[in-house]
């Protein structure tokens, strides 16, 4: 069922990526590149994939993400998704994520919304005048006197 690809049971935990979700997206990420020294192993994509949602989640530092969980290093989670967003995964997945669920008909257009900052405007709308001043004159300074005398303080 598509639907239990983005509902989490009330119990469980939101970072872990189910099996049927995980098929869809391991496809979709960029093969490593070959390592150029020896050294601890690549963390896998699926523990970092972890990590990342643990830390949206949970809102803690990247650098305060917990060894203890298994997901690598917060610097370790935070550069595979850098990468991955470089590499467009995620609009990549979001694009799958729509396909499988406007197939499965579990599409509900009524609750969509269009940001008018994301449609091109067909054409340029007309040439805004300069706004124009609603006073007569410069306006007071508040940091100078206008009098030739400046004023003195009678405490001198």
């Amino acid at each position: 069922m598509v639907v239990g690809l983005f509902v989490a049971k009330r119990n469980s935990r939101p970072w872990v990526v189910p099996n049927e979700l995980w098929s869809l997206i391991e496809p979709l990420l960029p093969v490593p590149a070959p390592k150029l020294v020896t050294g601890r192993p690549r963390v896998p994509d699926r523990q970092a994939l972890c990590g990342i949602l643990f830390v949206l989640h949970t809102g803690i530092q990247w650098e305060y993400l917990p060894q203890e969980l298994g997901f690598g290093s917060g610097m370790t989670c935070w550069r595979r998704l850098a990468a991955w967003n470089e590499a467009g995964v995620w609009d990549q997945l979001h694009l799958v994520l729509l396909k499988k669920l406007r197939s499965a008909k579990q599409l509900d257009w009524s609750r969509s919304v269009i940001d008018s900052t994301h449609v091109r405007a067909a054409r340029r709308g007309p040439k805004a005048d300069p706004a124009r001043s609603t006073a007569h004159g410069r306006a007071a300074s508040t940091t100078s006197s206008s009098t030739a005398r400046a004023f003195h303080s009678p405490c001198r």
